[in-house]
């Protein structure tokens, strides 16, 4: 069977959309509502329905939580190859332990029901956000992708390929969860899609048109690029919002992903930075070599023109340089010529043949068309099949391709022809000098691939050279499972067809994949993520923390800490610096010194008592006077206290005897106030018999002195 690309289910998570009210109406009629799944599912509504599987609506009751259970189509969980494809790749999906991928709890078949519970995202779709503020910002649109594209380079670095990126896989929960982006689908795909045509599911393509690699389109092969491919389509549709190409049907859509470039988004908002179109550019360029390797590189090209942005930077050349496709993609080159030969849209001879091969085999239970989402089934090798020359015809041997008869001619009866023997001999041995032809081109010069998994480079070349076969090391990869040093896999592989004398290309493991947390200590959080980026790990959470040491805005420390080694994309939470941390104080004026002295010093504060002063009115060890009296300080800033010696003493003298104008006028040169009052033994003669206090007391300067006249 050809391969076809069929469509893909909707999202998986509920954040389905206005159709889950419709769906979950419509769920009334279906068996598998109100049915416990495993013993531990209820199925409630359905959200929504796809080609492959129906997502509802379900209650864990063993866990008492609302989850999404994804149930695989009868008539594809029947077929056994498919469905443990289906459970390879959803148990792979599960391990990917990702903020911004939707959560696969547990995966069963119940009684033939294959089945996956999923986390539940209660909100809406991308698809959503583009129709209500489509074309957005820049800035907005890259906020918007930065997590998708986060989530894809989680799952390149797992090996899995999501191959049906598009805004309606993205599941944005509602403020009441959080708020937060999720990718639906991993993994998916790549369980119904393999590299070959002859697969468990018959050689279909899975994908949504609109979002198609040209690759897959060709020839159905894939790797992260046409991840790559399809976030960048996202991008100009939030830029723009609109599809880079559109047509009357899906088979035209797919034709102009082979045939046309993405066009710059600026074309339609000029007033877009060119390094915005150098981005979408080289993420959608047709040739996938100059495609960002993997999400990864996607994700560091999204910050640097995110900075960019957010510095208002409206033209930066060497940005735009850097990111820009080398050179522009010629599809379809004449080798000899180096004439460009690409067809002109909509060839009709490559769109009839497309046509020809778009209906899927009758009764096929992935066979969905929808015209309006372009999600369509279609013969993927149909889109090479352009205008050429009749093959040749091949000789056949004479039951399928007879000679001409002969025209009568008049022959002696005393003669035997020998023509028609001859001719029967030469037929039969130009078949059998094409039989053995074809033996040889097609069978005999070949060989069996040994397997070499498992091995050292050293052994596994030795294998293959007593094969009559040459080895070459290629690109190593990471791997989980396979220690490093040893063959992971091979090109061709083991049990595939080689020439005699051909080179077996070995594929050596690096290991678990591992990185170090960076020193992040002192940067900028802009800068630790960049950082983070760059060294293969993730960002989790920022969290706020006063230091006397490091200013505002600078990294703390990191947790996991500095130098421990991590998982590819492990989140990383920074601790950064709100700087020191303020201290407000109170006026301690008129209040014991002493205790303003101990509460300030608990305070970290360094208390300065700058002088000692005689007070009428502050009492002996009150504070006078605080600087400063308000807040907020500093750990170790200074407050300086003045503390009252209470009034000055002055010793009253003795005035007995003394006039009372002279002894008034000493009394009030030494600070005092005078009062006279007559003695009871007053005469007249106006002399101080006494005074209260009495001579040689201590008194308060200002104080009274009562003098008694006699």
């Amino acid at each position: 069977m050809e391969p076809r690309v069929e469509p893909r289910d909707e999202p998986t998570g509920p954040a389905h959309g206005p159709a889950r009210g419709v769906e979950a109406r419509r769920g009334a009629a279906d068996a598998l509502v109100g049915r416990l799944l495993d013993g531990r599912y209820r199925i409630g509504g359905r959200i929504a329905r796809g080609g492959m599987a129906s997502v509802y609506e379900a209650t864990d009751i063993r866990l008492d939580r609302t989850v999404a259970v994804k149930v695989m189509h009868p008539g594809l969980g029947d077929d056994d190859d498919f469905a443990q494809r289906f459970v390879r790749e959803a148990r792979a999906a599960a391990r990917l332990n990702h903020p911004h991928v939707v959560g696969v709890y547990d995966q069963g078949d119940d009684d033939g029901t294959v089945f996956l519970a999923m986390e539940y995202v209660p909100g809406h779709t991308l698809r959503d956000v583009i129709r209500k503020e489509s074309p957005m910002a820049p800035i907005r649109a890259l906020a918007l992708l930065e997590p998708v594209v986060s989530a894809l380079a989680a799952a390149h670095r797992a090996g899995l390929i999501h191959r049906d990126v598009k805004p309606e896989n993205v599941l944005i929960a509602d403020e009441a969860h959080g708020g937060g982006v999720k990718v639906a689908d991993f993994g998916l795909a790549k369980a119904v899609s393999a590299d070959t045509q002859h697969t468990a599911t018959g050689g279909v393509l899975i994908g949504t048109v609109s979002y198609l690699a040209p690759e897959l389109v060709v020839d159905g092969r894939a790797d992260a690029r046409a991840d790559v491919y399809a976030a960048g389509v996202v991008l100009y549709e939030l830029l723009t919002g609109r599809k880079p190409h559109e047509g009357e049907s899906p088979i035209q859509v797919a034709y102009r992903h082979v045939h046309e470039d993405v066009p710059a988004p600026s074309a339609l908002h000029p007033e877009l930075p060119a390094y915005v179109d150098a981005l979408v550019a080289r993420a959608t360029s047709r040739d996938r070599t100059q495609r960002p390797a993997d999400a990864s590189v996607l994700l560091h090209q999204i910050h640097r023109v995110s900075q960019a942005l957010r510095e208002g930077v409206t033209d930066d050349p060497e940005l735009t340089a850097d990111l820009r496709p080398v050179a522009p993609y010629v599809h379809d080159e004449d080798e000899e010529t180096g004439e460009d030969t690409t067809p002109e849209p909509f060839d009709p001879v490559e769109m009839a043949n497309l046509s020809a091969r778009l209906q899927p085999p009758p009764g096929d239970p992935r066979a969905e068309i929808v015209d309006d989402g372009h999600t369509t089934a279609f013969d993927r090798t149909a889109v090479t099949a352009v205008a050429a020359p009749p093959a040749r015809p091949v000789a056949g041997p004479p039951d399928v391709r007879r000679p001409s008869a002969p025209a009568p001619v008049v022959t002696n009866a005393r003669k035997r022809s020998v023509k028609g023997p001859l001719a029967l001999l030469l037929a039969v041995l130009l078949v059998a000098a094409l039989g053995g032809g074809a033996w040889w081109l097609g069978w005999e010069r070949y060989t069996v691939t040994p397997g070499v998994l498992g091995v050292d480079a050293a052994t596994a070349s030795a294998e293959l050279d007593k094969a009559g076969l040459d080895a070459e090391e290629g690109d190593p990869r990471y791997s989980e499972t396979v220690a490093a040093g040893l063959v992971l896999g091979t090109d061709p592989e083991p049990g595939d067809r080689v020439l005699d004398g051909g080179i077996v290309t070995l594929v050596l493991s690096l290991g678990p994949e591992r990185y170090e947390v960076p020193a992040l200590a002192g940067m900028t959080e802009d800068q630790a993520q960049d950082a983070l980026a760059q060294g293969n790990l993730g960002f989790g959470e920022s969290t706020e923390k006063f230091s006397d040491t490091v200013p505002a805005g600078q990294v703390l420390r990191t947790q996991p800490r500095a130098g421990e080694v991590l998982k590819p994309d492990t989140p990383v939470d920074l601790v950064v610096s709100k700087g020191r941390r303020p201290i407000e104080i109170r006026d301690w004026t008129g209040e014991d010194a002493e205790e303003a002295t101990a509460a300030l010093e608990r305070r970290k504060l360094v208390v300065e008592v700058t002088g000692e002063e005689y007070s009428d009115t502050v009492a002996e060890g009150d504070v006078i006077s605080q600087n400063p009296t308000v807040g907020p300080l500093y750990k170790g800033d200074t407050v300086q206290l003045v503390v009252s010696q209470g009034p000055e003493l002055v010793e009253v003298p003795r005035v007995v005897a003394m006039g009372v104008d002279a002894a008034t006028e000493r009394l009030e040169s030494l600070g005092f106030q005078v009062d006279v009052e007559n003695s009871d033994n007053y005469i007249g003669v106006g002399f101080v018999f006494s005074s209260d206090p009495s001579a040689g007391t201590m008194a308060p300067k200002g104080s009274t002195i009562t003098l008694y006249l006699i």
